[in-house]
């Protein structure tokens, strides 16, 4: 599936962090919210060292789920890694 790109443009031209939560809120469900919100948490938490099984223990969610996300941060140029990397870079 190809992702809308007016949608995408959309996103990035809301500057305000609660304008931006609330159209998200808007327009997905809060299953939808909570999928993908679980998804940046795992990717986080792969990125920063933690195993595959302590983060399925921690979410309670199967290992399936988890390697999707670790195959993302083996990809060559993933752009979910260099967004993390950059975070990391921008706390020190």
């Amino acid at each position: 599936m190809v992702i809308d790109r007016d949608l995408l443009q959309t996103i990035i031209s809301i500057k305000e962090l609660d304008e931006l939560e609330s159209f998200f809120d808007e327009i997905l469900t809060s299953g939808e919210l909570a999928d993908l919100s679980l998804r940046w948490k795992l990717l986080q938490d792969l990125h920063s060292g933690m195993t595959q099984r302590k983060i399925s223990e921690k979410y309670g969610i199967s290992l399936c789920k988890i390697t999707r996300g670790s195959k993302i941060l083996k990809k060559e140029n993933s752009v979910v890694n260099k967004i993390l990397a950059h975070k990391i870079l921008g706390k020190k």
